[in-house]
């Protein structure tokens, strides 16, 4: 049981050390030249205008997070449509409760109007 928990603490060293050693010797190998002009805030080639510490409305995170949960719960589908034959009546009837949640929270959200981009 103790050997057990040695491999583990030898696979977290050993992981520790690896990501510690690439860290090192990054820093001993990448060029390091910084002006003013490297350090400036880069905005597509325009010329920054402002602080950079300005305050974006939630419904831009919003609408992106419900861009990312969707487009996660999607990747879903495609396991479950390549096995379903062989699934049964059973799994359909879950994927139609899934599906189901999902456009329920995606009509919350048109309804809660997170989903208006002005």
């Amino acid at each position: 049981m103790v050997s057990d928990f040695a491999a583990v603490a030898v696979f977290l060293v050993l992981g520790a050390g690896f990501v510690l050693f690439n860290f090192l010797l990054a820093k001993l190998i990448r060029p390091s030249a910084p002006t003013p002009i490297k350090l400036s805030t880069y905005e597509c080639g325009e010329s920054p205008v402002g602080s950079a510490w300005i305050q974006f409305n939630v419904r831009f995170y919003l609408f992106a997070l419900i861009f990312v949960i969707f487009d996660v719960e999607v990747v879903f589908l495609f396991p479950w449509a390549i096995v379903y034959r062989s699934l049964g009546l059973f799994a359909l009837v879950e994927m139609l409760i899934f599906l189901a949640i999902l456009i329920f929270g995606l009509f919350y959200a048109w309804r809660k109007g997170f989903l208006r981009w002005y």
